[in-house]
Protein backbone atom coordinates (compact mmCIF):
# COMPACT_ATOMS: atom_id res chain seq x y z
CA UNK A 1 0.00 0.00 0.00
CA UNK A 2 1.10 3.42 -0.66
CA UNK A 3 2.23 5.39 1.85
CA UNK A 4 0.44 9.01 2.35
CA UNK A 5 3.65 11.99 2.03
CA UNK A 6 4.24 13.63 4.92
CA UNK A 7 2.56 17.33 4.19
CA UNK A 8 3.86 19.13 7.46
CA UNK A 9 7.08 19.76 5.03
CA UNK A 10 4.97 21.43 2.44
CA UNK A 11 3.98 25.18 2.33
CA UNK A 12 1.49 27.05 -0.23
CA UNK A 13 1.94 31.03 -0.83
CA UNK A 14 -1.07 32.28 -2.46
CA UNK A 15 -0.08 35.84 -4.38
CA UNK A 16 -3.66 38.12 -3.71
CA UNK A 17 -2.26 41.38 -4.25
CA UNK A 18 -3.69 42.18 -7.71
CA UNK A 19 -6.56 45.01 -8.09
CA UNK A 20 -8.36 43.14 -10.54
CA UNK A 21 -9.12 46.30 -12.66
CA UNK A 22 -10.48 44.64 -16.03
CA UNK A 23 -13.30 43.68 -13.71
CA UNK A 24 -14.50 47.05 -12.92
CA UNK A 25 -17.33 48.22 -11.31
CA UNK A 26 -17.17 45.01 -9.61
CA UNK A 27 -13.83 44.61 -8.98
CA UNK A 28 -12.81 47.73 -6.60
CA UNK A 29 -9.56 48.37 -4.73
CA UNK A 30 -10.54 46.91 -1.45
CA UNK A 31 -12.86 44.17 -3.45
CA UNK A 32 -10.48 43.36 -6.12
CA UNK A 33 -11.60 40.10 -8.22
CA UNK A 34 -9.53 37.42 -6.11
CA UNK A 35 -12.51 38.56 -3.37
CA UNK A 36 -15.24 38.57 -5.35
CA UNK A 37 -17.87 36.17 -6.42
CA UNK A 38 -18.13 36.11 -9.99
CA UNK A 39 -18.69 32.19 -10.26
CA UNK A 40 -20.51 30.36 -7.81
CA UNK A 41 -20.81 31.04 -4.01
CA UNK A 42 -17.12 31.30 -2.75
CA UNK A 43 -14.87 34.15 -3.99
CA UNK A 44 -11.94 33.20 -6.52
CA UNK A 45 -9.49 33.19 -3.27
CA UNK A 46 -11.73 30.82 -1.41
CA UNK A 47 -11.83 28.32 -4.08
CA UNK A 48 -8.17 28.96 -4.10
CA UNK A 49 -7.49 27.56 -0.81
CA UNK A 50 -10.30 24.81 -0.87
CA UNK A 51 -7.96 23.73 -3.70
CA UNK A 52 -4.64 22.46 -1.73
CA UNK A 53 -6.07 22.20 1.84
CA UNK A 54 -6.42 18.56 1.17
CA UNK A 55 -2.49 18.40 0.26
CA UNK A 56 -0.87 20.94 2.87
CA UNK A 57 -2.02 22.29 6.40
CA UNK A 58 -3.73 25.24 6.97
CA UNK A 59 -1.09 26.88 8.93
CA UNK A 60 1.09 26.43 6.21
CA UNK A 61 -0.93 28.49 3.55
CA UNK A 62 0.48 32.03 3.49
CA UNK A 63 -1.88 34.94 1.61
CA UNK A 64 0.34 37.73 0.33
CA UNK A 65 -1.84 40.34 0.16
CA UNK A 66 -1.77 44.55 0.32
CA UNK A 67 -2.66 46.59 3.60
CA UNK A 68 -5.58 47.80 1.59
CA UNK A 69 -7.46 44.07 1.27
CA UNK A 70 -5.63 42.24 4.13
CA UNK A 71 -8.75 42.77 6.55
CA UNK A 72 -11.00 41.37 3.91
CA UNK A 73 -8.71 38.85 3.40
CA UNK A 74 -8.74 37.43 7.06
CA UNK A 75 -12.35 38.10 7.03
CA UNK A 76 -13.28 35.23 4.04
CA UNK A 77 -10.56 33.47 5.75
CA UNK A 78 -11.44 32.62 8.86
CA UNK A 79 -9.79 28.91 9.53
CA UNK A 80 -6.50 30.43 8.47
CA UNK A 81 -4.40 31.78 11.46
CA UNK A 82 -4.37 35.90 11.10
CA UNK A 83 -0.68 36.48 11.05
CA UNK A 84 -0.81 34.04 7.97
CA UNK A 85 -2.02 36.90 6.07
CA UNK A 86 0.60 39.17 5.32
CA UNK A 87 0.50 42.83 3.40
CA UNK A 88 2.88 44.14 1.54
CA UNK A 89 3.23 48.12 1.85
CA UNK A 90 3.83 48.50 -2.17
CA UNK A 91 3.28 46.74 -4.88
CA UNK A 92 6.67 45.39 -6.16
CA UNK A 93 6.08 42.84 -8.63
CA UNK A 94 5.97 39.02 -8.39
CA UNK A 95 9.72 38.56 -7.54
CA UNK A 96 9.71 40.28 -4.29
CA UNK A 97 6.13 38.81 -2.77
CA UNK A 98 8.06 35.13 -4.10
CA UNK A 99 11.13 36.16 -1.89
CA UNK A 100 8.63 37.43 1.13
CA UNK A 101 6.86 33.85 0.72
CA UNK A 102 10.32 32.45 0.84
CA UNK A 103 11.22 34.33 4.01
CA UNK A 104 7.71 32.70 5.80
CA UNK A 105 8.84 29.59 4.87
CA UNK A 106 12.16 29.18 5.68
CA UNK A 107 11.40 30.80 9.19
CA UNK A 108 9.35 27.27 9.48
CA UNK A 109 11.27 24.96 7.94
CA UNK A 110 14.43 25.15 5.95
CA UNK A 111 13.69 22.13 4.24
CA UNK A 112 10.36 23.03 3.37
CA UNK A 113 9.00 22.99 0.21
CA UNK A 114 6.84 25.31 -1.43
CA UNK A 115 3.97 25.84 -4.24
CA UNK A 116 3.61 29.88 -4.98
CA UNK A 117 -0.20 30.00 -6.94
CA UNK A 118 -2.23 33.13 -7.92
CA UNK A 119 -5.53 34.04 -6.10
CA UNK A 120 -7.45 33.98 -9.38
CA UNK A 121 -7.10 31.47 -11.29
CA UNK A 122 -10.41 28.90 -12.56
CA UNK A 123 -9.75 25.52 -12.02
CA UNK A 124 -13.01 23.28 -12.49
CA UNK A 125 -11.29 19.86 -12.09
CA UNK A 126 -9.96 20.16 -8.63
CA UNK A 127 -8.90 16.30 -8.30
CA UNK A 128 -6.40 16.65 -11.46
CA UNK A 129 -5.08 19.98 -10.39
CA UNK A 130 -3.99 17.74 -6.59
CA UNK A 131 -2.30 14.94 -8.22
CA UNK A 132 -0.51 17.92 -10.57
CA UNK A 133 0.56 19.45 -7.19
CA UNK A 134 1.20 16.49 -5.49
CA UNK A 135 3.70 15.26 -8.06
CA UNK A 136 5.28 18.91 -8.43
CA UNK A 137 5.79 19.14 -4.35
CA UNK A 138 7.33 15.19 -4.68
CA UNK A 139 9.79 15.99 -7.48
CA UNK A 140 10.62 19.48 -5.92
CA UNK A 141 11.35 17.98 -2.20
CA UNK A 142 14.10 15.49 -4.19
CA UNK A 143 16.83 17.82 -5.16
CA UNK A 144 16.89 21.32 -7.15
CA UNK A 145 14.46 21.22 -9.73
CA UNK A 146 12.83 24.09 -10.00
CA UNK A 147 9.19 23.09 -10.98
CA UNK A 148 6.42 25.26 -12.89
CA UNK A 149 3.13 24.04 -14.17
CA UNK A 150 2.56 24.66 -17.89
CA UNK A 151 -0.92 24.22 -19.68
CA UNK A 152 -1.42 22.63 -22.35
CA UNK A 153 -2.63 25.74 -25.08
CA UNK A 154 -6.20 25.51 -26.37
CA UNK A 155 -5.89 28.34 -28.81
CA UNK A 156 -3.92 30.94 -30.07
CA UNK A 157 -4.09 33.33 -27.20
CA UNK A 158 -1.81 36.42 -27.04
CA UNK A 159 -2.74 37.35 -23.34
CA UNK A 160 -0.64 34.39 -21.85
CA UNK A 161 3.36 34.39 -21.83
CA UNK A 162 4.58 30.64 -22.92
CA UNK A 163 6.89 28.27 -22.19
CA UNK A 164 8.72 25.80 -24.96
CA UNK A 165 9.06 22.49 -23.47
CA UNK A 166 12.10 19.19 -24.31
CA UNK A 167 11.24 15.96 -24.41
CA UNK A 168 9.24 14.22 -21.63
CA UNK A 169 11.56 13.56 -18.22
CA UNK A 170 12.29 10.17 -16.76
CA UNK A 171 11.12 9.95 -13.32
CA UNK A 172 14.30 10.62 -10.41
CA UNK A 173 15.70 7.30 -9.18
CA UNK A 174 13.76 6.07 -6.46
CA UNK A 175 10.55 6.91 -7.96
CA UNK A 176 8.66 4.37 -9.66
CA UNK A 177 6.62 7.02 -11.76
CA UNK A 178 4.39 10.27 -11.99
CA UNK A 179 1.15 10.41 -13.00
CA UNK A 180 1.77 14.09 -14.22
CA UNK A 181 4.59 13.90 -17.23
CA UNK A 182 7.48 16.56 -17.03
CA UNK A 183 9.50 18.11 -19.18
CA UNK A 184 12.79 20.05 -19.46
CA UNK A 185 11.57 23.59 -19.62
CA UNK A 186 13.70 25.43 -22.83
CA UNK A 187 12.63 28.57 -22.98
CA UNK A 188 10.10 31.09 -21.76
CA UNK A 189 8.36 33.57 -24.09
CA UNK A 190 6.92 37.02 -23.72
CA UNK A 191 3.20 36.68 -24.81
CA UNK A 192 3.45 36.56 -28.62
CA UNK A 193 0.94 38.10 -31.64
CA UNK A 194 -1.64 35.68 -33.20
CA UNK A 195 0.65 34.55 -35.62
CA UNK A 196 3.45 32.99 -33.31
CA UNK A 197 0.79 31.76 -31.12
CA UNK A 198 -0.94 29.98 -33.91
CA UNK A 199 2.80 28.52 -34.46
CA UNK A 200 3.32 27.61 -31.22
CA UNK A 201 0.16 26.20 -30.61
CA UNK A 202 0.15 23.60 -34.05
CA UNK A 203 3.97 23.10 -32.83
CA UNK A 204 2.78 21.10 -29.63
CA UNK A 205 6.38 21.76 -28.15
CA UNK A 206 4.59 25.27 -25.94
CA UNK A 207 2.60 25.53 -22.65
CA UNK A 208 0.62 28.51 -21.48
CA UNK A 209 3.06 29.85 -18.66
CA UNK A 210 0.19 29.57 -15.66
CA UNK A 211 2.41 31.59 -12.70
CA UNK A 212 2.35 28.65 -10.49
CA UNK A 213 5.66 27.88 -9.15
CA UNK A 214 7.14 24.65 -7.16
CA UNK A 215 10.62 24.49 -5.21
CA UNK A 216 12.07 24.06 -1.91
CA UNK A 217 13.29 26.85 -0.38
CA UNK A 218 16.99 25.52 -0.67
CA UNK A 219 16.11 25.87 -4.58
CA UNK A 220 14.60 28.69 -4.68
CA UNK A 221 16.85 31.08 -1.88
CA UNK A 222 20.14 29.77 -4.04
CA UNK A 223 18.60 30.81 -7.27
CA UNK A 224 18.08 34.38 -6.02
CA UNK A 225 21.53 34.31 -4.74
CA UNK A 226 22.69 33.84 -8.42
CA UNK A 227 20.61 36.07 -10.09
CA UNK A 228 19.01 38.37 -8.00
CA UNK A 229 21.76 38.71 -4.85
CA UNK A 230 19.82 42.00 -3.71
CA UNK A 231 16.53 40.36 -3.44
CA UNK A 232 18.55 37.39 -1.70
CA UNK A 233 20.12 39.90 0.67
CA UNK A 234 16.64 40.75 1.56
CA UNK A 235 15.27 37.40 2.08
CA UNK A 236 17.93 36.88 4.66
CA UNK A 237 16.89 40.19 6.86
CA UNK A 238 13.00 39.09 6.26
CA UNK A 239 13.73 35.40 7.09
CA UNK A 240 14.76 36.72 10.76
CA UNK A 241 11.85 38.56 11.35
CA UNK A 242 9.51 36.47 9.51
CA UNK A 243 7.67 34.46 12.68
CA UNK A 244 7.25 37.53 14.49
CA UNK A 245 4.01 39.73 12.57
CA UNK A 246 4.79 43.37 14.31
CA UNK A 247 8.35 43.45 13.42
CA UNK A 248 8.23 41.65 9.62
CA UNK A 249 5.84 44.34 8.98
CA UNK A 250 7.63 47.41 10.40
CA UNK A 251 10.61 46.17 8.63
CA UNK A 252 8.72 45.52 5.39
CA UNK A 253 7.22 48.92 5.41
CA UNK A 254 10.76 50.55 5.47
CA UNK A 255 12.66 48.49 3.44
CA UNK A 256 9.68 47.14 0.80
CA UNK A 257 9.56 50.89 -1.31
CA UNK A 258 13.15 50.61 -1.99
CA UNK A 259 12.47 46.72 -3.68
CA UNK A 260 13.40 47.01 -7.46
CA UNK A 261 10.08 46.18 -9.23
CA UNK A 262 10.67 43.19 -11.30
CA UNK A 263 8.70 39.89 -11.91
CA UNK A 264 9.77 36.50 -11.01
CA UNK A 265 9.82 35.41 -14.30
CA UNK A 266 12.25 37.47 -15.50
CA UNK A 267 14.36 37.53 -12.52
CA UNK A 268 14.36 33.76 -12.08
CA UNK A 269 12.50 31.68 -14.39
CA UNK A 270 14.30 33.13 -17.68
CA UNK A 271 18.04 32.68 -16.22
CA UNK A 272 17.54 29.60 -14.66
CA UNK A 273 18.94 26.22 -16.04
CA UNK A 274 17.09 23.80 -13.93
CA UNK A 275 13.44 24.62 -14.87
CA UNK A 276 11.22 21.33 -15.15
CA UNK A 277 7.74 22.32 -16.58
CA UNK A 278 4.89 20.15 -15.57
CA UNK A 279 1.89 19.69 -17.53
CA UNK A 280 -0.84 21.23 -16.21
CA UNK A 281 -3.62 18.17 -17.41
CA UNK A 282 -6.53 20.00 -16.21
CA UNK A 283 -8.94 22.83 -16.85
CA UNK A 284 -8.16 25.95 -16.63
CA UNK A 285 -8.65 29.70 -17.24
CA UNK A 286 -7.16 33.24 -15.78
CA UNK A 287 -10.46 35.13 -16.63
CA UNK A 288 -8.26 37.94 -17.72
CA UNK A 289 -11.17 40.32 -18.46
CA UNK A 290 -15.05 40.59 -18.62
CA UNK A 291 -15.26 38.79 -22.09
CA UNK A 292 -13.55 35.64 -20.13
CA UNK A 293 -16.81 34.88 -18.32
CA UNK A 294 -18.68 33.83 -21.13
CA UNK A 295 -16.35 30.55 -21.16
CA UNK A 296 -18.34 29.82 -17.40
CA UNK A 297 -21.85 30.98 -17.86
CA UNK A 298 -25.01 28.90 -20.28
CA UNK A 299 -26.05 31.11 -23.33
CA UNK A 300 -29.13 31.65 -24.44
CA UNK A 301 -30.12 30.32 -28.14
CA UNK A 302 -28.54 33.95 -29.31
CA UNK A 303 -24.87 33.14 -27.52
CA UNK A 304 -26.20 36.17 -24.71
CA UNK A 305 -24.57 34.88 -21.07
CA UNK A 306 -26.63 36.60 -18.44
CA UNK A 307 -26.82 36.13 -14.80
CA UNK A 308 -29.64 38.91 -14.14
CA UNK A 309 -33.36 39.83 -14.61
CA UNK A 310 -32.40 39.89 -18.51
CA UNK A 311 -34.80 40.30 -21.50
CA UNK A 312 -33.93 41.44 -24.70
CA UNK A 313 -35.13 41.81 -28.76
CA UNK A 314 -32.78 40.54 -31.01
CA UNK A 315 -29.56 40.99 -29.02
CA UNK A 316 -26.44 38.33 -29.72
CA UNK A 317 -23.43 37.29 -27.79
CA UNK A 318 -23.86 39.80 -25.11
CA UNK A 319 -22.77 39.06 -21.36
CA UNK A 320 -24.92 40.68 -19.04
CA UNK A 321 -23.94 40.71 -15.37
CA UNK A 322 -25.94 42.58 -12.50
CA UNK A 323 -24.19 42.11 -9.50
CA UNK A 324 -26.79 44.09 -7.39
CA UNK A 325 -28.45 41.70 -4.70
CA UNK A 326 -31.11 40.30 -5.59
CA UNK A 327 -33.85 42.14 -3.92
CA UNK A 328 -32.40 45.12 -5.52
CA UNK A 329 -31.68 44.17 -8.80
CA UNK A 330 -34.12 45.68 -11.76
CA UNK A 331 -34.88 44.33 -15.65
CA UNK A 332 -32.15 44.71 -17.81
CA UNK A 333 -33.64 45.37 -20.73
CA UNK A 334 -31.91 45.32 -24.36
CA UNK A 335 -33.15 45.97 -27.72
CA UNK A 336 -30.37 44.92 -30.94
CA UNK A 337 -27.26 44.58 -28.85
CA UNK A 338 -24.18 42.75 -30.04
CA UNK A 339 -21.04 41.63 -28.97
CA UNK A 340 -20.94 43.67 -26.12
CA UNK A 341 -20.81 43.48 -22.16
CA UNK A 342 -23.00 44.90 -19.58
CA UNK A 343 -22.27 45.22 -16.04
CA UNK A 344 -24.92 46.39 -13.88
CA UNK A 345 -23.59 47.25 -9.63
CA UNK A 346 -25.49 49.59 -7.08
CA UNK A 347 -23.45 52.65 -8.04
CA UNK A 348 -21.83 52.21 -11.31
CA UNK A 349 -22.95 50.99 -15.09
CA UNK A 350 -20.05 49.68 -17.64
CA UNK A 351 -21.26 49.12 -20.87
CA UNK A 352 -17.90 48.06 -23.25
CA UNK A 353 -17.63 46.50 -26.72
CA UNK A 354 -16.20 42.80 -25.92
CA UNK A 355 -13.18 43.57 -28.55
CA UNK A 356 -12.26 45.99 -26.14
CA UNK A 357 -12.81 44.35 -22.84
CA UNK A 358 -8.81 44.94 -22.05
CA UNK A 359 -9.34 48.75 -22.71
CA UNK A 360 -11.67 48.73 -18.80
CA UNK A 361 -7.99 48.97 -17.06
CA UNK A 362 -7.32 52.29 -19.17
CA UNK A 363 -10.76 53.48 -18.20
CA UNK A 364 -9.94 52.79 -14.77
CA UNK A 365 -7.02 54.75 -14.86
CA UNK A 366 -8.96 57.90 -16.70
CA UNK A 367 -11.28 57.75 -13.44
CA UNK A 368 -8.27 57.74 -10.70
CA UNK A 369 -7.29 61.07 -12.38
CA UNK A 370 -11.06 62.44 -11.84
CA UNK A 371 -11.74 63.49 -7.72
CA UNK A 372 -15.99 62.84 -9.12
CA UNK A 373 -14.57 59.51 -9.54
CA UNK A 374 -11.66 57.97 -8.09
CA UNK A 375 -14.34 57.44 -4.91
CA UNK A 376 -15.67 54.25 -7.43
CA UNK A 377 -12.21 52.62 -7.72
Amino acid sequence: MKTKPDNKNRFVIIMAGGRGERFWPVSREKTPKQLIKLLGDKSFLQQAVERVAPLVPMKNIFIITNEAQAAAVRKQLPKLPKENVVAEPVGRDTCAAVTLGAALVGARSTTGVMAVLPADHVIPEEKKFQQVLADAFDLASRGQAIVTIGIKPTEPNTGYGYIRVGEPLPPPQGVKSYKTVFHRAEQFVEKPNYDTALGYLQSGQYRWNAGMFIWSFVTVTEGLQKHQPEMYEACQRWFKVATNGPKLAKVLAKEYPEIKRVSIDYALMEKAHNVVCADGAFEWDDLGAWNALARHLKADPEGNCAVADFIHVDAARNIIYDARSKDRRTPIAVVGLRDSILVQTDDAVLLAHKSQAQKVKELVKKMAEDAKLKKLI
